[in-house]
Protein backbone atom coordinates (compact mmCIF):
# COMPACT_ATOMS: atom_id res chain seq x y z
CA UNK A 1 0.00 0.00 0.00
CA UNK A 2 1.34 3.62 -0.93
CA UNK A 3 2.76 6.03 1.47
CA UNK A 4 -0.17 8.72 0.65
CA UNK A 5 -3.08 5.93 1.21
CA UNK A 6 -1.53 4.75 4.40
CA UNK A 7 -1.67 8.48 5.76
CA UNK A 8 -5.14 9.00 4.18
CA UNK A 9 -6.29 5.89 6.27
CA UNK A 10 -4.22 6.83 9.59
CA UNK A 11 -5.80 10.83 9.40
CA UNK A 12 -9.67 9.11 9.09
CA UNK A 13 -10.15 6.35 8.65
CA UNK A 14 -13.16 4.69 6.64
CA UNK A 15 -15.37 2.24 8.66
CA UNK A 16 -17.84 1.81 11.23
CA UNK A 17 -15.89 4.28 13.87
CA UNK A 18 -16.55 7.29 11.17
CA UNK A 19 -20.29 6.09 9.98
CA UNK A 20 -20.79 5.93 14.19
CA UNK A 21 -19.37 9.23 14.23
CA UNK A 22 -21.25 11.04 11.99
CA UNK A 23 -24.51 10.06 12.74
CA UNK A 24 -23.79 11.25 16.34
CA UNK A 25 -22.80 14.80 14.72
CA UNK A 26 -25.39 15.22 12.48
CA UNK A 27 -27.98 14.25 15.54
CA UNK A 28 -25.59 16.85 17.93
CA UNK A 29 -26.24 19.30 14.97
CA UNK A 30 -29.83 18.99 14.61
CA UNK A 31 -30.56 18.53 18.31
CA UNK A 32 -29.30 22.38 18.75
CA UNK A 33 -30.70 23.77 16.13
CA UNK A 34 -34.60 22.17 17.33
CA UNK A 35 -33.66 22.88 20.73
CA UNK A 36 -32.45 26.70 20.53
CA UNK A 37 -35.02 26.86 17.79
CA UNK A 38 -32.19 28.47 15.03
CA UNK A 39 -34.94 29.37 12.46
CA UNK A 40 -35.78 32.83 11.40
CA UNK A 41 -39.42 32.23 12.46
CA UNK A 42 -38.06 30.12 15.74
CA UNK A 43 -39.28 26.79 14.50
CA UNK A 44 -37.85 23.58 13.80
CA UNK A 45 -37.12 24.38 10.25
CA UNK A 46 -33.22 23.92 10.57
CA UNK A 47 -33.09 21.29 12.36
CA UNK A 48 -35.28 19.47 9.10
CA UNK A 49 -32.93 21.28 7.10
CA UNK A 50 -29.88 19.86 9.09
CA UNK A 51 -30.67 16.60 8.72
CA UNK A 52 -31.88 16.57 5.05
CA UNK A 53 -28.54 18.59 4.06
CA UNK A 54 -26.13 15.41 6.00
CA UNK A 55 -28.19 12.60 4.27
CA UNK A 56 -28.10 14.65 1.27
CA UNK A 57 -24.27 15.34 1.20
CA UNK A 58 -23.70 11.75 1.87
CA UNK A 59 -25.48 10.57 -0.97
CA UNK A 60 -24.16 13.18 -3.49
CA UNK A 61 -21.15 12.59 -2.64
CA UNK A 62 -21.02 8.94 -3.05
CA UNK A 63 -22.70 9.20 -6.37
CA UNK A 64 -19.84 11.85 -7.26
CA UNK A 65 -17.28 9.60 -6.20
CA UNK A 66 -18.13 7.11 -8.70
CA UNK A 67 -18.89 9.58 -11.90
CA UNK A 68 -15.69 11.92 -11.33
CA UNK A 69 -13.73 8.61 -11.51
CA UNK A 70 -14.97 8.33 -15.33
CA UNK A 71 -15.44 12.23 -16.05
CA UNK A 72 -12.02 13.44 -15.44
CA UNK A 73 -10.54 11.22 -17.91
CA UNK A 74 -13.32 12.31 -20.89
CA UNK A 75 -13.34 15.91 -21.79
CA UNK A 76 -17.63 15.86 -22.59
CA UNK A 77 -18.21 14.46 -19.12
CA UNK A 78 -16.37 16.68 -17.48
CA UNK A 79 -17.54 19.78 -18.68
CA UNK A 80 -20.89 18.12 -18.23
CA UNK A 81 -20.27 18.09 -14.53
CA UNK A 82 -18.53 21.06 -14.40
CA UNK A 83 -22.04 22.47 -16.34
CA UNK A 84 -24.21 20.48 -13.70
CA UNK A 85 -22.01 22.47 -10.25
CA UNK A 86 -22.61 25.67 -11.70
CA UNK A 87 -26.26 24.99 -12.34
CA UNK A 88 -26.74 23.18 -8.85
CA UNK A 89 -25.05 26.43 -7.20
CA UNK A 90 -27.01 28.62 -9.43
CA UNK A 91 -30.39 27.12 -8.19
CA UNK A 92 -29.05 26.73 -4.35
CA UNK A 93 -27.39 30.69 -4.71
CA UNK A 94 -31.07 31.97 -6.21
CA UNK A 95 -33.63 29.98 -3.81
CA UNK A 96 -31.71 31.35 -0.96
CA UNK A 97 -31.63 35.05 -2.20
CA UNK A 98 -35.14 35.20 -3.98
CA UNK A 99 -38.38 33.17 -3.79
CA UNK A 100 -39.58 34.02 -7.40
CA UNK A 101 -38.84 33.82 -10.57
CA UNK A 102 -35.43 36.24 -10.90
CA UNK A 103 -33.46 33.24 -8.73
CA UNK A 104 -32.05 32.45 -12.39
CA UNK A 105 -29.95 35.65 -12.65
CA UNK A 106 -27.38 34.50 -9.53
CA UNK A 107 -25.99 32.08 -12.19
CA UNK A 108 -24.34 35.50 -13.18
CA UNK A 109 -22.28 36.02 -10.39
CA UNK A 110 -21.46 32.99 -9.81
CA UNK A 111 -20.23 32.04 -13.64
CA UNK A 112 -19.00 35.41 -14.63
CA UNK A 113 -15.87 35.32 -12.21
CA UNK A 114 -15.54 31.23 -12.51
CA UNK A 115 -15.25 30.63 -16.00
CA UNK A 116 -12.29 33.00 -16.80
CA UNK A 117 -10.44 31.95 -13.92
CA UNK A 118 -10.47 28.69 -14.77
CA UNK A 119 -10.14 28.65 -18.23
CA UNK A 120 -6.89 30.82 -17.72
CA UNK A 121 -5.92 28.08 -15.46
CA UNK A 122 -6.43 25.79 -18.60
CA UNK A 123 -4.53 28.32 -21.05
CA UNK A 124 -1.67 29.13 -18.51
CA UNK A 125 -1.00 24.82 -18.26
CA UNK A 126 -1.75 24.96 -14.67
CA UNK A 127 -4.48 22.50 -14.92
CA UNK A 128 -5.26 20.10 -17.82
CA UNK A 129 -8.29 18.73 -20.08
CA UNK A 130 -9.19 16.06 -19.08
CA UNK A 131 -8.06 15.72 -15.88
CA UNK A 132 -8.53 15.14 -11.95
CA UNK A 133 -7.57 18.62 -10.87
CA UNK A 134 -10.03 20.83 -12.96
CA UNK A 135 -12.71 19.58 -10.38
CA UNK A 136 -11.21 20.02 -7.25
CA UNK A 137 -10.54 23.50 -8.30
CA UNK A 138 -13.40 24.18 -10.13
CA UNK A 139 -15.61 22.82 -7.22
CA UNK A 140 -13.33 25.28 -4.68
CA UNK A 141 -14.14 28.28 -7.02
CA UNK A 142 -17.74 27.35 -7.73
CA UNK A 143 -18.07 26.83 -4.06
CA UNK A 144 -16.67 30.64 -2.97
CA UNK A 145 -18.54 31.93 -5.69
CA UNK A 146 -21.84 30.67 -4.18
CA UNK A 147 -21.21 31.43 -0.70
CA UNK A 148 -20.54 35.19 -1.70
CA UNK A 149 -23.12 35.34 -3.59
CA UNK A 150 -25.88 34.09 -1.45
CA UNK A 151 -24.55 36.22 1.58
CA UNK A 152 -24.24 39.58 -0.57
CA UNK A 153 -27.64 39.14 -1.94
CA UNK A 154 -29.56 38.99 1.21
CA UNK A 155 -27.69 41.67 2.91
CA UNK A 156 -28.23 43.74 0.28
CA UNK A 157 -32.08 43.10 -0.33
CA UNK A 158 -32.39 43.26 3.38
CA UNK A 159 -30.76 46.69 3.64
CA UNK A 160 -33.16 47.85 0.64
CA UNK A 161 -36.16 46.48 2.27
CA UNK A 162 -35.42 47.81 5.94
CA UNK A 163 -33.94 51.05 5.25
CA UNK A 164 -36.79 52.11 2.69
CA UNK A 165 -37.28 55.20 4.23
CA UNK A 166 -33.49 56.22 3.16
CA UNK A 167 -34.11 54.74 -0.61
CA UNK A 168 -37.27 57.31 -0.42
CA UNK A 169 -35.20 60.16 0.34
CA UNK A 170 -32.78 59.30 -2.04
CA UNK A 171 -35.17 58.82 -4.57
CA UNK A 172 -36.72 62.60 -3.59
CA UNK A 173 -33.49 63.82 -3.96
CA UNK A 174 -33.10 62.81 -7.53
CA UNK A 175 -31.36 59.88 -7.28
CA UNK A 176 -31.90 56.84 -10.04
CA UNK A 177 -33.86 53.82 -8.39
CA UNK A 178 -30.06 51.98 -8.74
CA UNK A 179 -28.36 54.84 -7.38
CA UNK A 180 -30.53 54.74 -4.37
CA UNK A 181 -30.43 51.13 -3.99
CA UNK A 182 -26.46 50.98 -3.89
CA UNK A 183 -26.30 53.67 -1.12
CA UNK A 184 -28.18 51.56 1.07
CA UNK A 185 -27.07 48.22 0.11
CA UNK A 186 -23.60 48.16 -1.09
CA UNK A 187 -21.91 48.99 3.08
CA UNK A 188 -24.04 45.76 4.29
CA UNK A 189 -23.33 43.69 1.55
CA UNK A 190 -19.51 44.37 1.24
CA UNK A 191 -19.56 41.97 4.02
CA UNK A 192 -20.06 39.02 2.25
CA UNK A 193 -16.05 38.87 1.35
CA UNK A 194 -15.37 38.46 5.44
CA UNK A 195 -15.24 34.72 5.45
CA UNK A 196 -13.28 34.72 2.73
CA UNK A 197 -10.45 37.43 4.34
CA UNK A 198 -10.77 36.20 7.53
CA UNK A 199 -9.91 32.34 6.10
CA UNK A 200 -7.17 34.23 4.35
CA UNK A 201 -5.85 36.17 6.96
CA UNK A 202 -5.63 33.46 9.60
CA UNK A 203 -4.76 30.09 7.28
CA UNK A 204 -1.57 28.26 9.42
CA UNK A 205 -2.08 29.45 12.54
CA UNK A 206 -5.94 28.89 13.28
CA UNK A 207 -6.58 26.54 10.56
CA UNK A 208 -5.18 23.50 8.00
CA UNK A 209 -7.60 24.10 5.03
CA UNK A 210 -8.29 21.22 2.64
CA UNK A 211 -6.20 22.00 -0.31
CA UNK A 212 -3.32 22.09 2.10
CA UNK A 213 -3.65 18.99 3.51
CA UNK A 214 -5.13 17.07 0.45
CA UNK A 215 -1.43 17.73 -0.62
CA UNK A 216 0.17 16.84 1.73
CA UNK A 217 -1.37 12.98 1.95
CA UNK A 218 -1.07 12.97 -1.86
CA UNK A 219 3.10 13.37 -1.21
CA UNK A 220 3.50 16.48 -1.86
CA UNK A 221 6.29 18.59 -0.13
CA UNK A 222 4.70 21.55 2.79
CA UNK A 223 6.39 23.90 0.43
CA UNK A 224 4.45 23.33 -2.77
CA UNK A 225 1.45 22.54 -0.65
CA UNK A 226 1.51 26.20 0.84
CA UNK A 227 1.73 27.25 -2.54
CA UNK A 228 -1.22 25.51 -3.74
CA UNK A 229 -3.03 26.85 -0.84
CA UNK A 230 -2.23 30.44 -1.34
CA UNK A 231 -2.96 30.00 -5.04
CA UNK A 232 -6.72 29.06 -3.63
CA UNK A 233 -6.87 31.48 -1.62
CA UNK A 234 -5.86 34.26 -3.80
CA UNK A 235 -8.47 32.87 -6.47
CA UNK A 236 -11.03 32.99 -3.67
CA UNK A 237 -10.59 36.87 -2.98
CA UNK A 238 -10.43 37.20 -6.52
CA UNK A 239 -13.52 35.32 -7.78
CA UNK A 240 -15.72 36.60 -4.57
CA UNK A 241 -14.95 39.79 -4.82
CA UNK A 242 -16.52 39.82 -8.59
CA UNK A 243 -19.53 37.95 -7.17
CA UNK A 244 -20.21 40.75 -4.39
CA UNK A 245 -20.12 43.47 -6.66
CA UNK A 246 -21.77 41.63 -9.67
CA UNK A 247 -24.59 40.08 -7.13
CA UNK A 248 -24.76 43.92 -5.35
CA UNK A 249 -25.03 45.70 -9.04
CA UNK A 250 -27.92 43.03 -9.89
CA UNK A 251 -30.24 43.68 -6.63
CA UNK A 252 -29.20 47.72 -7.44
CA UNK A 253 -30.88 47.75 -10.40
CA UNK A 254 -34.08 45.73 -9.58
CA UNK A 255 -33.26 42.37 -11.75
CA UNK A 256 -32.69 40.57 -8.43
CA UNK A 257 -35.69 41.19 -6.18
CA UNK A 258 -38.32 39.93 -3.42
CA UNK A 259 -41.88 40.35 -3.48
CA UNK A 260 -43.54 44.29 -2.59
CA UNK A 261 -44.50 44.56 0.78
CA UNK A 262 -47.95 45.84 1.28
CA UNK A 263 -48.31 49.34 3.29
CA UNK A 264 -45.50 51.08 1.14
CA UNK A 265 -46.11 53.84 -1.17
CA UNK A 266 -45.78 53.22 -5.14
CA UNK A 267 -42.92 54.77 -5.55
CA UNK A 268 -40.49 53.20 -2.51
CA UNK A 269 -42.22 49.80 -4.24
CA UNK A 270 -40.54 50.60 -7.36
CA UNK A 271 -37.50 50.84 -5.67
CA UNK A 272 -37.20 48.03 -3.53
CA UNK A 273 -38.68 45.45 -6.55
CA UNK A 274 -37.34 46.92 -9.35
CA UNK A 275 -41.01 47.31 -10.96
Amino acid sequence: MSAPVLAAETLLPVGTALAVTLVVLLLVATGVAALFRLSPDASHRRAREIVTAGVRAAAQLAAVAAVIGWAVHHTAGLLAFLLLMLGVATRTAGRRITANGTWWWAALPIAAPVLPVVAALVAAGLLTVPGVAVVPVSGILIGGALTATVLAGRRALDEVSQRHGEVEAALALGFTPREARLEVALGAASDALLPALDQTRTVGLVTLPGAFVGMLLAGASPLMAGAVQVFVLIALLAVEAISVALTVDLVARGVLHREAVRGRGPKVQRAITGG
